[in-house]
C-alpha cells in the first residue's frame, strides 16, 4: 500500500478536474476531428497519411477512450482514499499526466518553454497554477512508484 498525503481541497479539485476530462473525453469520436485540447490523449499514428490515420484512429480510438474511463473510474473511487495499491496509483499517475496534458495544450505549453504563474494579473493565472500543482503532484507519484 502507497499512503496518499494530499488535503481534501486537493482531493476536491481532482474530483472536479476528473469530470472535466470524462466529460471532454466522451465528446471524442471515433470519426471526424478532435477538439485540440484532447489531440495529445489519442497521438496520430500516420500524420503523413490522412486515409491510414482516419482508419487507425476509427480502429484504436474506442479502445483508448474505453482504457482512459476505466483509469477515470479507479481514480475516482479511490479519490478520497488514504492509501493505494500499486495498480491504483498507476491509475492516477495516467489520469494526473492526462489531465496535465489537456490543460498544457489548452495554456500552450510546450517541453522548451517553462511555464510561469508569476503573472497574477494574468487571465489564465488559476489555471498555470493548476498545472504547475499537477506537474507537482505528477512528479511526487511517480517518484513514490519507482520505489
Amino acid at each position: 500500500m502507497i499512503e496518499i498525503d494530499i488535503s481534501g481541497e486537493e482531493r476536491e479539485l481532482l474530483k472536479n478536474l476528473i469530470a472535466q476530462l470524462r466529460e471532454l473525453v466522451l465528446s471524442t469520436s471515433s470519426e471526424g476531428p478532435l477538439d485540440p485540447s484532447v489531440r495529445r490523449l489519442f497521438p496520430a499514428a500516420h500524420a503523413e497519411n490522412q486515409e491510414l490515420e482516419r482508419e487507425y484512429q476509427k480502429t484504436m480510438r474506442d479502445q483508448l477512450l474505453e482504457k482512459r474511463l476505466s483509469n477515470l473510474d479507479t481514480v475516482e473511487l479511490s479519490l478520497f482514499d488514504k492509501e493505494l495499491e500499486p495498480e491504483t496509483l498507476s491509475a492516477w499517475i495516467t489520469i494526473i499526466n492526462d489531465l496535465r496534458l489537456v490543460l498544457g495544450t489548452h495554456l500552450d505549453v510546450s517541453e522548451e518553454e517553462e511555464l510561469s504563474i508569476a503573472d497574477q494579473n494574468s487571465p489564465d493565472h488559476h489555471q498555470r497554477a493548476i498545472y504547475h500543482y499537477l506537474s507537482h503532484l505528477l512528479g511526487e507519484l511517480v517518484d513514490v512508484a519507482s520505489i
